[in-house]
Parts: C-alpha cells; sequence; structure tokens
C-alpha cells in the first residue's frame, strides 16, 4: 500500500523551487566550487529524462557532490551557512532520490551515506523549520531503501536510524496534523523490513505513544473495557461514526482526528504488527491496544480503515492468544465482529481478515468459557475480563452451580475479593461486581444466598466508588436486586 506525499512537504518543495539562487555569488564566497556549480546547473530546471541521463552517466560525480569524497566536502558541508542553497539542495537531492534509482543506489552504497544529512535534523529546534523538514524526508527515502538492499543492516544505518526515529517521534509528538502526517508517512516508509520494526519497538516510548494518543483521540477517548462504554457508548460510536461519514468539508471523526491521519497512523500499526510475536504482550500492558482497536472499529466510517484494523488485530492475536483473546472477549471484540458483518462490506482482504478473526474468536470462547475455567481465577485471588465473565450463556449454565457448589465456596472466594479495596488495580472491583450482576440475573431466586456472603451491602458501597467503572458495573449489579424486589416485599 503506497501513500501520496504529504500535501504540506509537497507546498513546501514547490515554494523552494520557485525561490531564484545567487549561485553566482556563493561562488565568489567560496561558499561552492565553480564545479559544483556546473554539475548543479546540469541537471537543475531541466526535463526529467534529461536530468536522468546525465546524472546515471556520472554517478560517481553526483554522488560525490551529495555525500563528498575523501577531502571533498559534501555540498550540505560546504554551504553549511547558506539556509537557500540548503534548502534548494535537499529539495534537489528528493528529486534525484526519487526519480533515479541508480543514483539512490549508489549514494546508499557510499561510506557514509547519511553523515553529511544527520545533522541537519538538529539544525533548529522549531518543528516548522524547513532544513530538518527536509532531510528527515530525504534520510527517509535513503534508509528506506537501504533497509531493502541490506536486511542484515550495516553500522551506517545502524547508526542513523534511531537519530530519524528520534527526530520523527518529535513530529509526531506535535499538536500540528500537518507534521503529523509527515511522521506517520516517513514511518510507513521505513517499516517494511523487519530490522526497522524492531529497532521502532526499542524506541517505542517515543515512536508509538504519541501515535496511540492519535488512535484516543479519535475514539473520544473512551476504550474503556467495562460494560460501562458497551452499554452507553454504543450510540456514541455510532454518532462519530455517522459524523465521519457524512463531514465530507471536514473528512474527519468526532475526535477532531483527520482521515487521512488516522489512514496513515493505522498503516504503520498493521506494519508493526507483523512483528506480532515481539509486541503483541507489551501492546497490551502498555497501550491496551485491543479494546482500543475494538472502539475505533465500531467507529470506523471507511473500509480502508476497517481493513487496517482487523487485519492489525489478525497479525497480534494469531501470536499471542493466551495474552491478547481475554482482552478481546472483554472488549466484546467478537460482538463488535458480528456487527460487522451485518454492513456492505466489499474489500476482499477485509471480508478475509472478517471471517478469519470471527472464527478465531468462536474457537478460543468455546473453549474456556467454562466452569472449571472460572473457579481456577477465583482462586487466585485476582480477577481481569477473562472469557466466562461477559458471556451470556456461560453464566446461564453456570450461575446455579457456582452458588449452590460445595456449600458456595466459590461465593466466598468472590466476596473475598469484593472485600479488598483494589487501590492499584480498581478493575478487580468493577469485574467482581459484573460477575454479582451476572449471577443475580439468572438466578433471582437465590438473592438471599448471596446477600448471607454480603454480596449486596458490598457492591451497593461500591456505588460511592470513585472509579467510574466501578460505580458503573456496582449500579448494574444494585439494578439486578432492585428489578427483582420490586413487588416482593423484600
Amino acid at each position: 500500500m503506497s501513500l501520496d506525499p504529504p500535501a504540506y512537504i509537497l507546498s513546501l518543495q514547490n515554494n523552494i523551487r520557485a525561490r531564484p539562487i545567487s549561485w553566482e555569488g556563493a561562488v565568489r564566497a567560496k561558499t561552492i566550487t565553480d564545479a559544483d556549480l556546473k554539475k548543479i546547473k546540469a541537471i537543475d530546471k531541466v526535463r526529467k529524462e534529461q536530468r536522468k541521463q546525465t546524472v546515471e552517466a556520472e554517478l560517481k560525480t553526483y554522488t560525490a557532490l551529495l555525500l563528498g569524497h575523501g577531502a571533498t566536502k559534501s555540498i550540505f558541508e560546504g554551504a553549511a551557512k547558506r539556509t537557500d542553497i540548503l534548502q534548494y539542495m535537499l529539495v534537489l537531492t528528493g528529486d534525484l532520490v526519487e526519480d533515479i534509482p541508480a543514483l539512490t543506489d549508489a549514494l546508499i552504497a557510499h561510506p557514509h551515506p547519511y553523515a553529511p544529512l544527520l545533522p541537519l535534523l538538529k539544525q533548529s529546534n522549531n518543528a516548522e523549520d524547513p532544513i530538518p523538514l527536509l532531510a528527515s524526508a530525504v534520510l527517509a527515502a535513503l534508509l528506506a531503501r537501504a533497509l531493502v538492499a541490506h536486511p542484515k543492516s550495516t553500522p551506517a544505518i545502524d547508526a542513523a536510524l534511531p537519530k530519524l526515529y528520534t527526530y520523527i517521534a518529535a513530529l509526531a509528538a506535535t499538536a500540528d496534523s500537518n507534521l503529523q502526517d509527515i511522521a506517520v508517512q516517513e514511518y510507513s516508509a521505513l517499516l517494511r523490513t523487519s530490522k526497522s520494526r524492531q529497532q521502532f519497538w526499542r524506541q517505542r516510548t517515543e515512536t508509538l505513544t504519541p501515535l496511540v494518543e492519535v488512535l484516543r483521540q479519535a475514539t473520544g477517548g473512551r476504550d474503556s473495557e467495562s460494560t460501562l462504554y458497551n452499554a452507553a457508548g454504543s450510540s456514541a460510536a455510532s454518532s462519530i461514526r455517522t459524523a465521519a461519514e457524512g463531514s465530507s468539508s471536514s473528512n474527519q471523526l468526532g475526535g477532531g482526528v483527520g482521515l487521512q491521519l488516522l489512514y496513515h497512523v493505522l498503516m504503520a500499526l498493521w506494519q508493526l504488527s507483523f512483528e506480532g510475536r515481539l509486541v503483541g504482550a507489551g501492546l497490551d500492558e502498555e497501550h491496551d491496544i485491543i479494546p482500543l482497536y475494538a472502539q475505533l472499529l465500531r467507529v470506523s466510517p471507511k473500509e480502508k480503515t476497517t481493513r487496517l484494523l482487523l487485519g492489525t488485530l489478525y497479525n497480534l492475536l494469531s501470536f499471542n492468544q493466551a495474552t491478547l483473546m481475554p482482552a478481546a472477549l472483554a472488549a466484546n471484540l467478537g460482538t463488535v465482529l458480528a456487527n460487522l458483518k451485518t454492513r456492505h462490506l466489499n474489500d476482499e482482504d477485509l471480508l478475509e481478515d472478517l471471517d478469519k478473526l470471527t472464527t478465531m474468536m468462536g474457537e478460543y470462547t468455546s473453549s474456556r468459557t467454562t466452569l472449571a475455567t472460572y473457579a481456577a481465577e477465583l482462586s487466585t485471588g485476582h480477577l481481569r475480563w477473562s472469557p466466562p465473565h461477559k458471556n451470556t450463556q456461560f453464566w446461564q449454565d453456570n450461575a446455579l452451580a457456582i452458588i449452590s457448589q460445595d456449600n458456595g465456596a466459590l461465593l466466598k472466594q468472590l466476596a473475598e475479593i469484593l472485600a479488598k479495596s483494589w487501590d492499584a488495580d480498581k478493575q478487580v472491583l468493577a469485574i467482581g461486581c459484573s460477575d454479582v450482576a451476572a449471577l443475580v440475573k439468572a438466578c433471582p431466586e437465590k438473592r438471599a444466598v448471596l446477600e448471607t456472603f454480603g454480596l449486596k451491602g458490598r457492591v451497593m458501597g461500591l456505588m460511592q466508588d470513585g472509579d467510574e467503572g466501578v460505580r458503573w458495573e456496582s449500579l448494574r449489579a444494585v439494578g439486578e436486586w432492585l428489578r427483582y424486589n420490586v413487588g416482593g416485599g423484600e
């Protein structure tokens, strides 16, 4: 999947191409040599085919002009104090790299292909400064080609790639969507090899975090695993999706993220997901990636974004079922997939991934929603949103056994878990309240037994908890009690 160049960069490049340069003055000032000027004029403002023929006939000459040779400096080093020449030569180099593959290959074969360009990334602390922006575009193009040409890497790549990632990450962390889009497209150019993806992951605190924040913004910041989202947020998700579908003028989601930026961010994370075995657990622990993607699927207004979401989920879940499937079930991913199947979708890749994910979810769920699985979790003294908790059929089949088995041994364990404060992990209390709600709903005639273990009093007390998810789940549990108490005199 190729991406169109960022409009911001194209506009900047066109503006610089149109500016006059006092080349003769630069020669008189000994900023550049007369020989350099002749090389530049031979390819400047000429037809592409003529330029290509000239450069290909003198590859060594133009490689030396751009990168230096022996004691001869690169033009970027020689003209370091002439901002206008630096900008112009960066644009010209970008054009040459794009149009003349033979030159690109010659450049990356140079002993120090990135050395003259890397210092330009630090030319200014202003994110909008043209020189670092243009230098990063050239470096990204060169490194993207070098990574493919040298899959085992080189010392030059090993030194340059982390520095370029650091610069791109700073662009992605700005609030300017134009700069963010430049950053993400440069990431995409680089993330085509396993080596570059692994390096991106090693620098994930700076590289990945801003991208995830863009995705969270696109959802409006709501990605809770609690039924709080699933009960109250489905209409909000529909509203966001509808707003995006109908907003051709702004072309934005409800969270203010442009659809094009969203697509490019999803593209970069899809590329990263091909290292699923390496990144899956970390994405779950550090970013709750599965509930976030489930939420994004709910609001995705275009097939191209839905395709990337499903493809990424499939890559991650395929390699990490043990760690990520519980989160997928907790986020009601199965329901989200079922809803997607009701839409009129045409993309074949999308439909294939949708079918594979649906099958994977069904096989996993059927093998893990058992009473033994639930009992084993209770015995650990800790709860997470594992498969049984939100499976309606599980509670219909097993609620009575949970209440009655071994004189309520499982209820006692649940009560002991709920009795703790869980200040560092409030999710445990939310899950426990959800379980109580499910037990009351499935076996309303056993409410008195649940009260004997103190469960009614505890969930009522948690209605005042400071955590929104806990309050919501406790309110649901108490609501189940009240539903059956009405008119019952209890």
